[in-house]
């Protein structure tokens, strides 16, 4: 029986695929089934490799439309201005909060600033925060909605 997809597990997860996106990002000949054959998986449970792999080839497929996202709202900062685990860090809340709506809004701002504070620079949390929230408030006026309101289903 397999076990229950907790925070815990979806955590650590997003920690794995924050670090192959960062060495994608790093080393333009690494492609992604490269860097998750470097990558030391081999104690990890099965649904959270499998997490993983789902958060970076859906970063990864969708990195046009996340990196436009940052553009349209941010003024000033391009995406590769950004630090490169900053970037990672918020393509992959873009990606689960926005894009594919596959985790609240709120957490998926969490975790990328945990994940920013644990794996970047001492001011990435508050960056990636700022980023975060810059592009939230951006789309709130867009649509004319609050992140509370698209958000359906908890998942930390």
């Amino acid at each position: 029986m397999e076990k229950e997809f907790l925070p815990q597990r979806r955590h650590r997860s997003r920690e794995i695929a924050l670090q192959l996106l960062y060495s994608i990002d790093l080393r333009k000949d690494q492609n992604a089934e490269e860097a998750f054959g470097l990558f030391p998986l081999e104690t990890e449970e099965p649904v959270v490799v499998e997490f993983a792999r789902k958060l970076v080839f859906g970063v990864l497929e969708n990195e046009r439309e996340i990196d436009n996202l940052i553009l349209r709202n941010i003024v000033g900062w391009r995406p590769e201005r950004m630090v490169a685990v900053d970037r990672a860090a918020v393509r992959l809340a873009l990606f689960e909060g926005v894009i594919t709506q596959s985790s609240p809004l709120p957490v998926a701002i969490s975790e990328a600033v945990e994940l920013a504070k644990s794996f970047g620079t001492e001011d990435s949390g508050r960056f990636v925060n700022g980023v975060l929230g810059r592009i939230v408030r951006a789309l709130e006026s867009e649509t004319g909605t609050t992140h509370a309101e698209t958000s359906s289903e908890p998942d930390r």
